[in-house]
């Protein structure tokens, strides 16, 4: 995961695509927009170590100016890189196409949602910003059904 040394950033997150991880994860707790602290779990990594899971929820990320909504992610704070499970993406009706070196996800009724290059290390990274909290719009339903801001 060199690509996250090399190119350290505060305002952007680098998110994997990863065939072989479990779940969507996330490290990084102020990316949730919603977040289940109630769910525990653990996962086995791949050196057969074990990391504790302290949450799942709803991450909103900022990719190439349009907001992505990522759900079913677990919160795991000793996480050093962020993973986008591929199993997950298919399960939520995305087709993965990877012509040419390039990673593009389709959504059934938006088309073309993601593209990502193949990095030199044959890896497939995202690079998103965490939306401002202000832009975080809250609502509530009334007994009628209607909605309001």
């Amino acid at each position: 995961m060199s690509y996250v040394e090399l190119h350290k950033s505060t305002r952007k997150e680098v998110w994997f695509l990863d065939s072989g991880c479990s779940s969507h994860m996330n490290g990084n707790k102020l990316w949730f927009a919603e977040l289940d602290e109630g769910f525990k779990h653990s996962i086995k990594l791949g050196n057969n170590s074990r990391i504790t899971v302290l949450g799942k929820g709803c991450v909103k990320l900022n990719v190439a100016g349009v907001m992505q909504k990522i759900g079913g992610a677990y919160y795991i704070p000793e996480l050093k890189n962020n993973l986008l499970n591929m199993g997950q993406l298919q399960e939520k009706g995305l087709a993965i196409l990877i012509p040419n070196n390039t990673c593009k996800l389709f959504h059934p009724t938006r088309g073309l949602i993601i593209e990502m290059v193949m990095t030199s290390n044959r890896m497939f990274i995202m690079l998103a910003t965490m939306p401002p909290k202000e832009s975080i719009a809250f609502f509530q339903t009334s007994e009628e059904g209607e909605t309001q801001l």
